[in-house]
């Protein structure tokens, strides 16, 4: 397994690119912005991207998910985002314009198994800050993308038109029944495990 990050641009997104090194086959999580960049990060360490996955449809992780994969490359977002891309108004969000649609839009749900890269990737449906937010969970147990649901030290909003904060209360309890040696990588900011938000993460007291 080999583990890069695209994180300059003016949100601070974290677009993860997660690529097997024997055949350099690559999963990329939250492509927001630069596609040209994100591409040539990835000829430069001779990787080739199979697939795309949205932790969510904000701009600032899915903005740049159709140009990254062109026409070959499939990507994959949860149902309930995928207005993101059709009817931004029907999500919530009056007023802004849909995101470019991937040639290739495929939907995921809660409990499927994504085979990609020479990896299985499990989807944990965990709503809140979108409608279809949702984690990625390795089949080793090592690594999970938590998108904008727990950052180090803090979580995501629940805020916004689109959001739940019921749904992200069920969804922060959800994250705390993982490992706690799980590495969290989440969709701003640095890494963290589950274990010290479990301990030190004040957002996550009432999740307890």
């Amino acid at each position: 397994m080999d583990l890069d990050v695209f994180d300059r641009n003016p949100y601070g997104s974290n677009c993860w690119l997660l690529a097997a090194e024997a055949t350099g086959a690559t999963v990329v999580v939250d492509p927001g912005f630069e596609p040209g960049t994100i591409r040539a990060m990835l000829e430069a360490r001779d990787r080739t991207p199979v697939a795309i996955l949205l932790t969510h449809g904000h701009p600032d992780h899915a903005g740049a998910a159709a140009a990254v994969a062109g026409a070959d490359v499939p990507v994959y977002v949860h149902p309930g985002d995928v207005d993101v891309f059709r009817d931004p108004v029907a999500w919530g969000r009056e007023g802004t314009e849909a995101l470019p649609e991937p040639e290739d839009l495929r939907t995921m749900v809660d409990g499927d198994v994504l085979e990609l890269a020479g990896f299985r990737i499990g989807v944990l449906h965990t709503p809140g800050h979108t409608p279809g937010s949702c984690c990625f969970l390795t089949d080793d147990d090592v690594l999970v993308f938590s998108g904008d649901l727990v950052f180090a030290g803090t979580i995501g909003r629940s805020d916004f038109p689109e959001s739940d904060p019921d749904a992200m209360a069920a969804s922060l309890a959800r994250f705390l029944t993982l490992p706690d040696d799980l590495r969290v990588l989440p969709g701003h900011g640095p890494e963290t495990v589950v274990g010290r938000e479990r301990a030190s993460n004040p957002f996550l007291a009432g999740s307890r």
